[in-house]
């Protein structure tokens, strides 16, 4: 699994556990706008844009930076 991968795998873990604490199920996301099938594929870890991870942050009442925040490997150190 490559950085991209592990970055989005590891968001949409987070962010199905914010909305489980939140007290949402999948399938009341779709009053945020979202589909059960694209909410199912954020949890899932899919690649996803700018946009919808606002609107993510928005539905979860979330800042952005508490989202990813240590999500992404440190970069790596050339020797």
């Amino acid at each position: 699994m490559d950085d991209q991968e592990q970055f989005f795998r590891e968001m949409g873990e987070r962010i199905r556990r914010l909305r489980k604490r939140r007290g949402y199920s999948q399938e009341d996301m779709i009053g945020f706008g979202f589909s059960a099938r694209h909410w199912q594929q954020i949890e899932a870890g899919r690649p996803i844009t700018v946009t919808t991870l606002l609107r993510i942050c928005t539905a979860l009442d979330v800042r952005i930076d508490r989202l990813v925040r240590s999500l992404y490997p440190p970069p790596k150190t050339r020797k």
